[in-house]
């Protein structure tokens, strides 16, 4: 079975199941979980928790958490009231489906589902309390306020005004790159490893992390709505600061070829095969969508 067999089985297992009123919900809550996607946090938890030692069944909880978690956030972000996209992957967003009242309730299901799912007894015998604990304090920490949930604020607000380099760069360490970096961390958490090693995953994450937000600006300019599987040029009609428009897209690139080398280079503190991660942080540079 593939990492990407194993993540999606495991996703799926977690969907609630013998609901008869609440029915829609799962349903809505179904549809964005399995409308595909590179699964790159899950899997980011895995090779940490390898790197470290640890076994796969208890990492994968803290890794089908984290992507509950980015899911929650896909189905939010394409309302009417946030970016007001159609389209998600290539099918119609979630409330285009299920309306946008269902449609914020499975982001709110999915938010919850994803800390029910590590602190439930199976995840506590298969990994530890203390570890389950740990993660869900990464993950709370990451999601919320001073992470993904802050940097949407700023993003919100930046589309109202220009925004500087650092003021951009500060909404994408939250609400890109932190995700990235919960989902390494708790890999690290999960297999026991020491805070060297965690410091070590936060700092992949968070170049990889701000690399990924600066690749997806560039493909906003230079990909299409058939390639990205969403509407593309809405950060140009929404007068929007972002990297490209700040940078250009050469300095751009150099930039994400930087990132990518400190990542990489973060990887060098651990004993465990990194070759996996070097060539997915490689893979993510080179990206077409």
């Amino acid at each position: 079975m593939t990492d990407l067999e194993l993540i999606e089985k495991a996703l799926y297992g977690y969907i609630p199941k013998g609901l008869t009123y609440e029915k829609k919900l799962v349903e809505s809550m179904a549809y964005s979980l399995k409308a595909g996607g590179k699964r790159i946090r899950p899997m980011l938890t895995l090779e940490f928790s390898r790197i470290c030692g640890g076994e796969d069944s208890s990492a994968l909880p803290f890794g089908c958490a984290v992507e509950m978690i980015h899911t929650y956030s896909l189905i939010h972000d394409d309302l009417p009231c946030m970016d007001n996209d159609d389209m998600r992957r290539g099918k119609p967003s979630n409330h285009k489906v299920f309306g946008e009242d269902i449609a914020l309730l499975a982001g709110d299901s999915l938010q919850s589902l994803a800390f029910d799912v590590m602190s439930c007894e199976d995840t506590v015998k298969k990994s530890s309390a203390k570890a389950s604990v740990r993660c869900i304090n990464i993950l709370s920490r990451y999601c919320g306020t001073a992470g993904m949930v802050g940097g949407q604020v700023i993003d919100l607000e930046n589309e109202t005004k220009t925004a500087d380099l650092d003021a951009v760069t500060e909404c994408n360490r939250k609400k890109t790159a932190a995700l990235i970096k919960a989902a390494c961390e708790m890999g690290c958490v999960s297999a026991g490893a020491d805070e060297k090693m965690i410091a070590a995953a936060r700092k992949y994450g968070e170049n990889i992390g701000i690399a990924f937000q600066i690749v997806d600006d560039i493909l906003d300019v230079t990909s299409s709505d058939e390639e990205l599987g969403k509407p593309v040029g809405s950060d140009i009609e929404n007068n929007k600061s972002t990297y490209v428009s700040l940078l250009g897209i050469e300095e751009c690139k150099k930039r994400v070829d930087m990132l990518t080398k400190e990542a990489i280079e973060a990887l060098d503190v651990f004993e465990g095969d990194t070759t996996a991660l070097k060539e997915l942080s490689l893979k993510l540079s080179n990206r077409k969508n």
